[in-house]
């Protein structure tokens, strides 16, 4: 393994590394690099670095990936579901809200957390990084700026 993917592996009891899934670890809110650690502090803002491994977070900007995620995939069936609940039955307003409001709620909350931590730990499983940075990344991993360490 080359030194990017020593990085991004976790320890066995064995002392082999493995490689950790941005599925795993991101919807768990766990760091990317060592499986331990947390990613965010509080509800959807990432800590500076890792408090188990030292993983410097600054690598990651997940912009409003999570929230097009969020729309795409969850709100766009609840809005539905909303919509074809009042042309099939015409409740009244007060069932709208108390059926309709949780729904939204429940599904533009509850996902934004592990789709944004499974991005974090997607960029850096698979080196993003915006074009012109690798000097930037070389210097927040510690790296001299060898070629076969650098994301491609």
């Amino acid at each position: 393994m080359d030194a990017w993917n020593n990085g991004a592996a976790a320890g066995d009891a064995n002392g082999t590394r493995r490689m950790l899934s941005p599925v795993q670890t991101g919807v768990l809110g766990r760091c990317p690099r060592c499986g331990e650690g947390h990613i965010f502090q509080g509800f959807l803002t990432i800590r500076d670095h890792c408090e188990a491994c030292g993983l410097d977070y600054s690598f990651a900007d997940p912009a409003d990936g999570p929230a097009v995620f969020v729309q795409l995939f969850a709100c766009v069936p609840g809005v539905i579901f909303i919509v074809m609940l009042e042309i099939l039955a015409r409740p009244p307003l007060w069932v709208h809200l108390l059926v309709g409001l949780p729904i939204l709620l429940i599904t533009t909350v509850l996902p934004l957390r592990p789709i944004k931590g499974w991005l974090v730990a997607a960029q850096y499983v698979n080196k993003a990084q915006e074009a012109g940075t690798a000097k930037l990344w070389d210097s927040l991993h510690g790296r001299t700026g060898a070629a076969q360490d650098r994301p491609r």
